[in-house]
């Protein structure tokens, strides 16, 4: 599903923008979720990884270019549109990455050429993915890049194959967010992708790059059974 923002400080301007975002996703069959913001601030202060944001450029405080820095600055906004009655931002546009630049008033044709690009682009890179609140802003993390998940009380500590970055978060919660997801809890303390596991015994799996993750003898038959399926299902095993 893509989660996408409009960010216009004329509310109606802004209102329009979403609605027709919206009957444009309902038409092509794209599930989308659709977020208005009134202002730069408003938008940066939800933190949220949007996959798209729609962003005026001519607004009032903040204006749309130094909006859109300090997402890249943060790390959100994965693509950037900009909305301008005008065309003299085009080539500042290009400072920031925008994915596009539309002149307003924007016509359904052009919204929905963009809207199809970017539901192309994310269908060719797509990677699954949780989000997790981390040092006071929220963080996508790919679960691909992830080895294990190590649980010490309401402390996770996420293995990445890029490092270690801890946050707070219940084990029945995280497990939920995992569930058919590729990951086994082979012990009390360990959530695994099995993704990563290039050999295992009775008493741990061996990863990727090395590591021992302990396996629970009373879990070991489960494991088993689990890394046998995921093999089956991703070609490892006919």
């Amino acid at each position: 599903m893509l989660s996408i923002a409009v960010c216009d400080d004329v509310l109606l301007e802004c209102l329009d923008i979403s609605a027709r975002i919206q009957a444009l996703m309902d038409e092509m069959q794209i599930p989308c979720t659709v977020s208005r913001f009134t202002s730069g601030k408003e938008l940066l202060e939800a933190r949220d990884p949007f996959d798209l944001i729609f962003l005026d450029i001519l607004m009032e405080g903040m204006d749309g270019m130094e909006t859109a820095r300090r997402c890249r600055e943060g790390g959100y906004g994965n693509r950037l549109v900009f909305l301008s009655a005008s065309r003299r931002y085009v080539f500042d546009a290009y400072d920031v990455e925008a994915f596009h630049y539309l002149v307003k008033p924007v016509e359904d044709e052009k919204l929905r050429r963009v809207l199809e690009r970017v539901a192309e682009k994310e269908r060719e890179s797509f990677r699954d993915y949780i989000v997790v609140n981390w040092e006071r802003q929220r963080r996508k993390v790919y679960l691909d890049d992830i080895r294990y998940f190590e649980i010490r009380g309401r402390q996770v500590d996420v293995h990445e194959v890029s490092g270690v970055f801890t946050y707070y978060e219940q084990m029945g919660t995280l497990e939920r967010q995992l569930q058919g997801k590729g990951f086994f809890r082979c012990h009390k303390s360990y959530l695994l992708n099995l993704k990563h596991v290039e050999a295992y015994n009775g008493q741990a799996a061996v990863l990727d790059n090395g590591e021992r993750v302990f396996i629970a003898r009373r879990r070991y038959e489960a494991f088993c059974q689990e890394i046998l399926a995921y093999m089956r299902k991703n070609g490892g095993i006919l």
